[in-house]
């Protein structure tokens, strides 16, 4: 059962966002007399980790009022994905009963095996890249991307209001964003090239934390780093904890999975790895599943 949603404003997550926001103004800024290198990388962190406060945000944090949190997080720092549409394929993403269907679920990397026959063999070259860790932060981005716009595309051709209200609503956001890079030295080229690389480091976070399974809940992973990717990603590496309780905050993550340790485990089937560094080491350049779906069963 999920844990509810802490009472009142969660004033720590707030003040993140703030930061963020505010770090993110600042590297623009500053950093490119020293380098647009650096500026690119600082950024590109940075809107990654905006990408995180997002994934709280839509969760119910800091704040109670629904609007508010949207209102705060309408300017999505990577430009490609609008707030609303990012709320709904996430939640969607969260009946958890239809984790990795290749349909059902928005977040699936699983294809139906059925379309995987009729693909091209540079096509299934170019995904089989894309299920190691290597390729997923530098073809993920762009694949998904194409995958999302055109499932919205379809979607809002058949006349989909809460689709097309997303994209217009994000329109506000998506100006701000590029009127405030363009008040900086930051040229837009650069700047789009760091909202890639932003998308990309959230792809190792991504990469392996659904896998195909029988059982519902060992379908979800856990990876016990505390380090720095930890705090980029804001603990949603402890991933089963995430999904058996969303309405926990960020921060109350780590205890939650410390005090119950050995129930997650059991729970996920000991879908665990130790640290990210043992991720990058196995599936860096390796591909941790196949990509047609190996347990789809059309119609269950």
């Amino acid at each position: 059962m999920s844990e509810p949603l802490p009472k009142g404003p969660e004033w720590g997550t707030f003040s993140l966002i703030l930061a963020c926001y505010g770090l993110w103004f600042a590297a623009l800024l500053l950093l490119p007399e020293i380098s647009l290198t650096v500026t690119v990388l600082v950024s590109a962190i940075l809107i990654a980790f905006h990408s995180s406060l997002t994934h709280e945000a839509l969760h119910g944090h800091p704040f109670r009022l629904r609007w508010l949190n949207e209102a705060l997080m309408a300017p999505q720092l990577n430009m490609a994905i609008p707030y609303n549409r990012f709320r709904d394929t996430h939640l969607a993403h969260h009946r958890d009963e239809n984790l990795t269907d290749p349909y059902d679920d928005p977040e699936s990397n699983f294809l139906d095996p059925a379309r995987w026959q009729k693909m091209s063999v540079w096509k299934r070259r170019l995904y089989r890249v894309n299920n190691t860790l290597l390729g997923r932060i530098l073809l993920g981005p762009l694949i998904g991307q194409i995958g999302f716009l055109a499932g919205d595309l379809r979607a809002a051709a058949r006349g989909d209001r809460a689709v097309i209200w997303g994209w217009i609503l994000h329109l506000p956001g998506l100006a701000l964003v590029l009127w405030v890079v363009s008040l900086t030295a930051m040229p837009l080229w650069a700047y789009a090239i760091t909202a890639y690389l932003g998308l990309g480091l959230v792809k190792i976070r991504t990469f392996l934390e659904h896998r195909a399974h029988d059982q519902i809940c060992a379908r979800t992973a856990v990876v016990e780093d505390r380090g720095l990717l930890a705090f980029l990603f804001l603990n949603n590496n402890l991933h089963v904890v995430h999904h058996m309780h969303p309405g926990v905050p960020w921060h109350a993550l780590p205890r939650l999975y410390r005090d119950r340790q050995s129930e997650f485990k059991t729970a996920n089937g000991d879908y665990t790895y130790s640290c990210y560094g043992q991720v990058f080491r196995r599936y860096f350049l390796r591909g941790k599943d196949p990509v047609p779906h190996p347990l789809w069963h059309p119609g269950e």
